[in-house]
């Protein structure tokens, strides 16, 4: 079985007359990050209970793991279980949530900004919506 390439250098006329080898990045992340900022509501779970709710805001995403903010710290290790509205429709119609579930990866003692590795994505749907544009219906 082959191994698929996911990135690589390709040298171009500009950049071998700036350096002779790529760019290194102190940000070792495998997936690109994207800043974002939704709502969000979370739950810290321990041994299969629920042992902490509350609500944030995400700071950045990608499909490796979200950096959210809360009012509340969340402890430092764990795993926890995000759920945000996704800013788009299905068929322009139909709410989606995206549920995030992985371990707590940082979350620092005087912060309240927790970055979670997820090992769980799904995207939901989260009922229907009117479209914006749609009059009503005058009869």
């Amino acid at each position: 079985m082959g191994t698929l390439l996911t990135s690589a250098y390709v040298a171009t006329p500009e950049t071998v007359f700036e350096s002779e080898a790529p760019e290194q990045s102190t940000d070792q992340r495998a997936r690109g990050r994207y800043p974002i900022a939704l709502e969000l509501q979370y739950k810290v779970l321990r041994g299969g209970r629920i042992e902490q709710t509350g609500s944030g805001k995400t700071l950045n995403i990608s499909s490796g793991g979200v950096l959210f903010e809360t009012q509340d710290q969340l402890p430092q290790r764990g795993r926890v279980e995000v759920a945000m509205q996704w800013p788009f429709l299905l068929e322009g119609t139909c709410g989606l949530k995206l549920v995030m579930r992985g371990r707590i990866v940082r979350s620092a003692d005087n912060s309240k900004v927790t970055a979670v590795q997820a090992d769980y994505r799904e995207l939901r749907t989260a009922g229907f919506r009117r479209p914006m544009d749609a009059g009503t219906d005058t009869r």
